[in-house]
């Protein structure tokens, strides 16, 4: 049933649980996930698409590219409130309001540490100070935004008493939501759903605002603790895709979903996600961070809808309840993998495409069908991924100032590894150089730094097979440091030639740093205020 058809907002039902998605804050925060402005809009996109009710879209105060990135996805996502991290600072909340004032459904959300730990060592006040702080932060706050969240950051470690007593005073003076975190990860499911259920019965206006969870995962126990605190009462879940987030992640949003979805026999509760857009969304934001998903991941994992013993399979094929408790069209997951060949067409393609859950123009289809049909050619059998492989090419926003016209290695047990490389210059000239290095791959590096004169460190260089067999494609993901190691920059590739795809990936970072350059400004990992909610 739709919010239209109750006549009431989803935070207003009991039977609704709010879905609070910060992939693009607290996500983003994880190392190796930062994303330009052109990657977050993508992703915020998705997550409107997607169905989530709140999408945080960065902390303002802490860059000039979050500024404007969150400017951005408040002035074109529609669908979804769109919210901004603040500490409880006037600055940070000024900032926050000018980000996202023009967004339709604001949000403002400002925390400041309760726990004796914080109190003690990092903010040395007391807890009258403390509530002082709050109450002050969220009154601001309200001033200009009719929808402001508070959060005690690590609730879940606060003193009971204290933490009704911070709430209280924070919804009196403004907030509609109140968000308990688990910022550590250092909670158990009882200890949890204790104190959220604590705070429902002795916190007077409770009823005046929504309780919300957000748990990390350092334990292993981010979804569980959500769901047990949804169980005591809660009605927002925070988490993101993929469960990225601050050291071990948070609560994957595709986990608490379907949860809830599967079970709703024992929860009664419902979100407003499109659970089969679950995979795509995954997969998108695999393509946007590189953060590639473990095989035996809860729900998009490669291996959650696969089975392998004689026994599973058997019940299987008597009765698909036996060994699966979900359907995997029901998140998005491909029913088959191996649909396409080298005698597919163009509407073949585009039908695939659109069940992959993305939308490309004519111009775009008719490039991707080219690459298929070559790729078709190395390859006996194309899997979904290495279509997906192929089609994140078209997601990319990076200009190509850089491009790779030719290669040619030669390495061996008697011989000194060299490349040769030709590279199509900003200004349409192909320049050629050649270097020699530890290894075929090494030697590619130093010849597109000669060429290209950007000099960088490798941080990072991953490499796996998008799909089974000898002719799989190999994917190569790698970080390149600039700056004296302030910032970094991904650049990624895939084709039936490791060595190929390395020389690629490497030119696809050095097109991320030339461009970012070109703005003035980089993306950056470290060094940005500290959120901990």
């Amino acid at each position: 049933m739709s919010e239209s058809q109750t006549g009431r907002p989803a935070e207003n039902r009991p039977d609704r649980v709010v879905i609070f998605d910060t992939t693009l804050r607290d996500g983003e925060q994880s190392p190796g996930a930062s994303m330009n402005m052109a990657e977050k809009l993508e992703v915020a996109r998705g997550l409107a698409l997607l169905g989530v009710d709140v999408i945080e879209a960065g902390f303002p105060i802490a860059s000039q590219g979050d500024f404007e990135a969150v400017r951005a996805i408040a002035t074109e996502v529609a669908g979804a409130s769109v919210c901004a991290l603040a500490r409880c600072n006037d600055r940070d909340i000024d900032r926050a309001w000018e980000a996202v004032q023009f967004a339709q459904k604001p949000r403002i959300h400002v925390f400041l540490a309760t726990s004796a730990i914080h109190r003690e060592h990092k903010l040395r006040m007391t807890k009258e100070q403390i509530i002082e702080r709050a109450v002050t932060s969220v009154r601001r706050a309200k001033s200009v935004c009719a929808d402001v969240e508070f959060s005690p950051e690590d609730a879940a470690r606060t003193e009971l008493d204290f933490l009704c007593e911070v709430v209280q005073a924070a919804i009196e003076a403004g907030a509609t939501t109140v968000n308990i975190p688990d910022t550590v990860g250092y909670a158990t499911p009882i200890q949890y759903s204790k104190v959220i259920r604590t705070l429902i019965e002795r916190v007077p206006s409770i009823g005046r605002a929504v309780v919300s969870t957000h748990c990390h995962d350092d334990l292993g126990l981010a979804t569980a603790n959500s769901l047990a605190g949804v169980e005591a009462g809660a009605r927002q879940i925070e988490c993101t895709i993929n469960g990225i987030g601050e050291r071990a992640g948070n609560a994957a949003l595709e986990e608490v979903v379907m949860a809830l979805k599967t079970r709703f026999d024992y929860y009664g509760l419902t979100t407003g996600i499109k659970t089969e857009r679950l995979y795509p969304m995954s997969r998108l934001l695999t393509s946007m961070t590189g953060l590639s998903v473990q095989r035996n991941k809860a729900i998009v994992g490669r291996n959650a809808f696969a089975h392998e013993s004689g026994i599973h399979q058997d019940g299987m094929l008597k009765e698909r309840s036996t060994y699966e408790i979900m359907r995997p069209e029901d998140v998005g997951v491909p029913r088959t993998d191996l649909v396409l060949g080298k005698h597919s067409g163009r509407h073949a393609l585009k039908d695939r495409v659109a069940e992959l859950g993305h939308n490309l123009s004519d111009e775009q289809l008719e490039s991707l069908f080219t690459d298929f049909k070559a790729l078709a050619d190395k390859k006996k059998e194309v899997y979904d991924d290495d279509l997906l492989v192929l089609i994140e090419k078209y997601l990319e926003h990076i200009p190509a100032q850089w491009s790779l016209v030719g290669l040619h290695t030669t390495a061996g047990m008697s011989l000194l590894p060299t490349a040769t490389v030709s590279i199509r210059r900003p200004d349409g000239e192909i320049a050629q150089d050649a270097a020699i290095g530890d290894g075929p791959v090494d030697a590619i590096f130093k010849a597109v730094e000669r060429v290209t004169g950007v000099r960088a460190n490798l941080r990072e260089f991953v490499v796996r097979s998008v799909t089974q067999g000898k002719d799989a494609q190999g994917e190569v993901t790698l970080e390149l440091e600039v700056e004296s190691g302030d910032r970094s920059f991904r650049g990624r590739a895939a084709s039936t030639d490791i060595i190929e795809a390395s020389a690629q990936a490497y030119v696809n970072a050095v097109n991320a740093i030339a461009a970012h350059r070109d703005r003035g400004h980089v993306r950056e990992v470290v060094g940005r205020p500290g959120a901990g909610a």
